[in-house]
């Protein structure tokens, strides 16, 4: 099943796409705290306007350098422990969302990401429970200021910009996904110039949710980016930048400044 948050002329709803499906069917309230309860609503997938799946009421939690081949491409080592940071939920941006450049960078650069979205309170979570704790997974962008990054010494500015955190189109609520093994892509300008897959995770994502609720209380709606493979670069106003996971989909935004 696949999880939406759409508009369709009004205030935003939520809704269910099956597989190879046309149409969404609405839902009651927020399923994240209300459960999956049809509302007996249908609306064609072409009439309504996707929005990011999730506004987490929270924090959006991202894992730095969690590739190999990433850390390598950016001259760095790869950590003993998963190097966790934060983006605000006033990043979120959802599919066809403008990337707003900031006027103080000139080093922009995408990254694609698998994003775990929890599903009930986690604090102390073991690895071996940790999916228990999940309620799907979506692709994520974070969309990252290199210039403020190397010049600031921290991340805040850099990656929690406004617009640095496309989510979506969905969430895709799937036990059965195989979420070691999933083909990560990103396309700018229809050209393909980051592929990945999930199996080369230096931390999965049980251990990525036992690591951070030792350390702080996950909510309902909390988000964990898991880091991004080899291939990052730079995006420019009149982009545009699709971030594809294999059994999820496609999160496509234009860029400007």
């Amino acid at each position: 099943m696949r999880v939406a948050r759409f508009s369709a002329g009004g205030n935003p709803k939520y809704g269910a796409i099956a597989e190879g499906a046309d149409r969404i069917e609405g839902l009651k309230g927020d399923p994240l705290f209300q459960g999956v309860e049809p509302s007996g609503e249908v609306f064609k997938l072409e009439e309504v306007r996707l929005l990011s799946p999730v506004i987490p009421r929270s924090k959006i939690v991202a894992v730095a350098k969690n590739y190999r081949d990433h850390a390598a491409e950016m001259g760095g080592e790869v950590p003993d422990h998963p190097n966790i940071f934060f983006k605000p939920n006033t990043a979120v941006i959802g599919p066809d969302d403008p990337i707003v450049l900031p006027s103080w960078s000139n080093e922009v650069h995408y990254e694609a990401e698998l994003a775990v979205v929890i599903r009930t309170m986690a604090r102390n979570v073991k690895a071996e429970r940790a999916l228990d704790y999940v309620f799907g997974y979506t692709a994520a962008n974070d969309v990252s200021a290199r210039d403020a990054q190397r010049a600031d010494g921290q991340w805040a500015r850099a990656k929690g910009f406004d617009t640095s955190a496309p989510l979506g189109p969905w969430i895709t609520v799937d036990p059965k996904l195989d979420i070691d093994n999933l083909a990560i892509e990103t396309r700018v300008n229809g050209k393909t110039v980051q592929q990945g897959n999930t199996r080369d995770m230096v931390f999965d994502v049980p251990y990525l949710i036992e690591y951070i609720s030792s350390a702080m209380t996950l909510l309902p709606g909390d988000v964990i980016m898991t880091g991004t493979p080899a291939g990052v670069g730079p995006i420019e106003a009149g982009d545009r930048v699709e971030c594809e996971i294999e059994g999820i989909g496609s999160l496509a935004n234009f860029v400007t400044r």
